[in-house]
């Protein structure tokens, strides 16, 4: 079986082996397993590799590079109309000589995907929908019409869109899914974190907008403010990491924040084992895997209630979820650390959840959707 991936992720070469951002490239290894040839259609514009980068693993891999474009600017959106002829081009060549059609949303290369998958009806095709299918929520037009053309099974054919979250007005083509980091193996025995001492909390992502790191260093500032005895380390770099470290030492916490930057699996895996909270404020989401990889090791989630994670956190039952208004999340967060007892009962809960969704479960699952 020819397996093509349409995707925005950027990748890059090093000694004929391609490698991109390990999250997505440990997902791909995966279904890779069960294909023969991959043709890839992607960004190759990564000059370095970095500890958050790994590779693919299969060995017939047919590289389709082209360049990443937006509609950011004037500028970019004038470059980018002369470029998608051939992009589209290159899309169409690639389907067509493929037995299954795998797209990756959302993201501009998913959004021409989306629309040049229409002219190959009878071939088989999945869809990975990593954003927040939530149709009620704020998205770019790009994203709605992602999921206006994945949806409708007039347009789209013989494709299963794998989305987070259970959505009632889905279609036939909407199947709910999930994804996983750890294995059976990881299911280690757990040592009990008590709330005595200083509390260690986590920030793990990019350093971006989207992502607010820094109502999450603004909530560890507060806690201090409270007389709390905690600490916050962020894992992660990106556009906002300046700004982050100017206030940081601006309101002279650098004893009590610290910005670690990308990290490797087995370090963040480290991390979720010894602390006692991870923080995601993020304003928008797919399947975080940050909350399910803290929950699988016994780190509570502190996150924001948007797409699936008010399920993931079973509205507050296997964490705290966040109001976005400061005075009561540090409320929220003191009241908790007081309660030792419903601390600990929280974290079971997430355990027992979590540890549900294993890689072995997860690659059951990518193997009935290659070989169906």
């Amino acid at each position: 079986m020819t397996f093509c991936i349409i995707t925005h992720v950027s990748h890059g070469m090093d000694n004929g082996e391609y490698y991109a951002y390990s999250p997505y490239v440990r997902e791909m290894n995966i279904w890779s397993k069960y294909v023969d040839k991959i043709i890839l259609v992607a960004p190759l514009d990564l000059n370095n590799q970095k500890a958050i980068d790994s590779k693919y693993s299969h060995q017939d891999i047919d590289f389709i590079s082209v360049p990443s474009f937006n509609f950011l600017s004037i500028k970019s959106s004038l470059k980018t109309f002369f470029m998608l002829p051939i992009i589209s081009f290159e899309i169409f060549k690639a389907m067509k000589k493929s037995d299954h059609i795998h797209l990756r949303c959302p993201g501009n290369m998913g959004l021409l995907g989306c629309i040049i998958q229409i002219l190959f009806p009878s071939k088989q095709k999945t869809a990975k929908y990593a954003g927040n299918w939530d149709y009620n929520s704020r998205q770019p037009l790009s994203y709605r019409l992602q999921r206006w053309i994945l949806k409708n099974t007039f347009l789209t054919k013989n494709i299963q869109v794998l989305v987070y979250g259970n959505w009632n007005d889905n279609s036939k083509n909407i199947k709910p899914f999930f994804t996983a980091s750890y294995s059976d193996n990881d299911k280690i025995e757990l040592v009990q974190k008590k709330l005595t001492g200083k509390l260690s909390f986590l920030f793990v992502g990019s350093l971006s907008r989207g992502k607010q790191p820094l109502y999450a260093i603004q909530l560890i500032e507060k806690l201090i403010e409270n007389g709390l005895d905690v600490k916050l380390s962020l894992y992660g770099d990106g556009a906002e990491k300046i700004k982050l470290e100017k206030y940081i030492f601006e309101k002279k916490i650098e004893n009590r924040v610290f910005i670690k930057g990308n990290q490797n699996q087995e370090t963040i895996k480290k991390a979720y084992l010894e602390n006692h909270f991870v923080i995601l404020p993020s304003q928008s989401e797919g399947w975080p895997k940050v909350v399910a990889e803290a929950m699988f090791l016994g780190c509570l989630p502190i996150a924001t209630k948007v797409s699936c994670l008010p399920n993931m956190l079973d509205n507050g039952e296997r964490g705290i979820l966040l109001e976005m208004k400061k005075e009561e999340d540090v409320e929220r967060i003191k009241s908790l650390i007081e309660n030792d007892g419903l601390y600990q009962q929280k974290i079971k809960k997430g355990v027992e959840w979590s540890r549900q969704f294993t890689i072995e479960l997860f690659e059951d699952e990518i193997k009935k959707l290659v070989k169906s």
